[in-house]
């Protein structure tokens, strides 16, 4: 609270961090060794695979059955309103919920007045060019995106002072930029063959086989790339609990290079200043 009984405006830092934080990529930074509990944590657990999983399998498994349309993209609408109502019934988290059945409805949306099935894949698309292009962005202005989010989420503020971090979250930027761009580069043209073609021997394997590229491509791929970005940034970013800061963010290790002559503090009891 300022003078004058004024709330203080928030602090868009400190409101990514708290959000990076509160997310499952928390997981990650939660030991030496997270393997297999914390990629899976990361990813949603056992019921985010579920949720992010069943949708697109329901439409293969609907589209290869009846060939419609309508059905097809309707029956994950479906599901993905009884996984929302389960975890309103049990009183959990429901943001990722209603993101799933936002993005399931405007796919739907589209394909439905477009009349062509394979066009539920174009949100697909239109998210994996968006995190192609900021990855690559990232790389261009060196700010690699996945180092910025490792510092938001170690509480790393000056990181790019680190030629190890540096490194380390370039190739795991690409790393993500291998991700989407594989996607696009799998699924694009097996859409294009769809969408252009009239005869139903064409269209219907080549939207049957864009679907199965999503599956696969989806959170197998999520999670793998995840598992890669550990084994790249664990050494260079492996955060040090046992030094802290006074309002507990971790303690940063000095900064390559030789070290700084030590002098005397003044004041023991004030946060060290933020040069970043």
């Amino acid at each position: 609270m300022s003078e004058g009984g004024s709330e203080s405006a928030p602090d868009p830092r400190e409101a990514a961090e708290r959000a990076v934080r509160g997310s499952g990529l928390a997981a990650l930074a939660s030991g030496d060794q997270p393997a297999g509990p914390a990629v899976l944590a990361a990813i949603g657990g056992a019921r985010g695979i579920v949720e992010s999983i069943l949708p697109g399998l329901l439409f293969l498994v609907v589209y290869a059955v009846t060939k419609d349309v309508v059905w097809s993209v309707l029956a994950p609408a479906a599901i993905a309103l009884v996984l929302l109502a389960i975890r309103l019934v049990r009183r959990e988290t429901v943001t990722s919920a209603i993101g799933g059945i936002v993005l399931v409805a405007i796919s739907a949306a589209i394909a439905l007045f477009s009349g062509r099935a394979e066009n539920n894949f174009l949100p697909g698309f239109a998210i994996n060019t968006v995190g192609l292009l900021a990855m690559v962005v990232s790389l261009l202005v060196r700010r690699p995106l996945i180092g910025v989010v490792a510092g938001l989420l170690l509480g790393y503020r000056n990181w790019r002072r680190r030629r190890a971090r540096r490194r380390t979250a370039v190739w795991a930027t690409i790393a993500w930029i291998g991700l989407f761009g594989l996607r696009l580069a799998v699924e694009v043209p097996l859409w294009a063959v769809a969408v252009s073609a009239t005869d139903p021997t064409v269209v219907e394997p080549a939207t049957s086989a864009l679907a199965t590229a999503r599956l696969v491509l989806g959170v197998p791929l999520y999670a793998f790339v995840l598992w890669i970005t550990w084994l790249l940034m664990r050494g260079p970013w492996a955060s040090r609990p046992a030094a802290s800061t006074p309002g507990g963010t971790p303690a940063e290790p000095p900064a390559d290079g030789p070290a700084a002559p030590v002098e005397p503090a003044a004041d023991d009891s004030r946060p060290p200043r933020d040069v970043s």
